[in-house]
């Protein structure tokens, strides 16, 4: 693994924001095109796939997303980021990756080549995903618009991995909801601006933006079956720029999380309802701008998927499996799955060093040790990577015709 680990220190140093991974995105093209696999860059993007026929057989289908964080890294490690880049906004902006897809990369590239050298022991095709922008929601559907499916044959089964905080080495996975839907809404909220000091001719939209915010809880606490989850989060509200100015427009920026999609098409559309009412309780001048740049459905782990997953994770390391607890994250894994109708399934690997865990667990400090989108979130070299290596590679072959 010697080579990988040379790979993942680079990516690490070398972080890329979302739907601007055109350096992660070469880098796999030259590893993968030194195997000889059919390979198709710049798909909704940067997007990469690759293609290895070996024969008649099932097609299997692994994915990885390439980007990182605009968060400035705090780790010390000798191969840290120090890099900068422009977003979308036009803005410079420090940059790493504190969610772990540098692992997801190397693992898969790593997986690639397991696959490749094991050739004459299945049959079938394999297909290797490095998916852009999923950070920003927006990777997969640019993929899936720019004709993904078009370019390739249609999987028989989609299979994708995420590292997480747990014991480097582990590995969970679970049948049935695996990571939430979300929904995302860009609101503007219109009034009259006017003097602070005569709010009487003025239309306040800071007032019905406050009532609107506090609104949409009585969606999860009185329309929603206490047994369903859901969460309705406001953290964007920005209004005016000085004290003494009752400001023209607000804006907000809603996130809904769910797992059942009747909830979820319930949620929605209480929060469109709400939003629009309020507006006019509030004797606003114009009807409110609700846009909803991310709709990305839950992930649910197809049960005959997952059980022969975990049938052949627990023959080849029963000591390191375990359940994986339903995640109210969100990851645009499942537009692939869902576009197609593909039977897909998605587990957690660990990445927190195995010494670091085992002193965590015995003093009660678990929640101490740093997550995914912290500056100081640092999964292990080894053993994450073997660990993510090998879990692909038999998930895979798990699918795929043996000789």
């Amino acid at each position: 693994m010697s080579e990988y680990e040379d790979i993942y220190r680079h990516l690490h140093s070398n972080p890329e924001l979302s739907m601007r991974e055109f350096d992660t995105a070469a880098l796999t093209v030259d590893q993968l095109g030194k195997r000889g696999f059919e390979v198709i860059s710049g798909i909704g993007g940067s997007g990469v796939v690759a293609t290895f026929r070996n024969g008649d057989g099932p097609i299997v289908m692994l994915r990885a997303d390439m980007d990182a964080l605009p968060v400035e890294e705090l780790t010390e490690l000798p191969y840290a980021s120090s890099k900068t880049q422009i977003d979308m906004f036009g803005k410079e902006r420090p940059v790493m990756h504190a969610c772990g897809h540098d692992v997801h990369v190397t693992c898969l590239l790593a997986a690639a080549e397991s696959l490749h050298n094991a050739r004459e022991t299945w049959s079938g095709t394999a297909i290797f995903l490095f998916q852009p922008g999923e950070e920003d929601g927006a990777g997969a559907r640019a993929m899936v618009e720019d004709g993904l499916f078009d370019k390739i044959d249609k999987p028989d089964v989609l299979l994708g991995q995420h590292v997480v905080p747990t014991k480097s080495g582990t590995l969970q996975i679970r049948s049935g909801a695996a990571l939430s839907a979300c929904d995302c809404f860009d609101i503007r909220i219109f009034g009259k601006g006017g003097h602070g000091s005569a709010p009487h001719r003025t239309k306040d939209p800071v007032l019905a933006a406050c009532s609107i915010v506090m609104r949409l809880q009585g969606i999860v606490s009185k329309e929603v079956d206490p047994a369903e989850f859901t969460v309705i989060t406001c953290a964007y509200f920005h209004a005016g720029r000085v004290i003494n100015i009752v400001p023209d427009f607000v804006d907000l920026k809603i996130d809904v999380r769910s797992y059942n999609p009747t909830v979820r098409k319930t949620v929605v559309e209480a929060v469109k309802r709400m939003i629009y009412a309020e507006a006019e309780a509030s004797g606003l001048p114009q009807k409110p701008s609700i846009k909803k740049p991310d709709d990305i459905p839950s992930i649910v782990n197809d049960k005959a998927v997952a059980e022969k997953l975990i049938a052949t994770f627990e023959t080849q390391f029963p000591s390191q499996i375990s359940e994986m607890k339903r995640d109210t994250g969100s990851d645009d894994f499942s537009i692939f799955a869902t576009e197609k109708g593909i039977p897909c399934a998605y587990w957690n690997i660990g990445g927190t060093a195995p010494d670091t865990w085992d002193d965590a667990n015995r003093n009660g400090t678990l929640s101490e040790i740093p997550a995914n989108h912290s500056a100081y979130f640092a999964p292990a070299i080894e053993p994450t990577l073997k660990g993510g290596t090998d879990a692909l590679t038999l998930a895979a072959l798990a699918f795929l015709k043996i000789i």
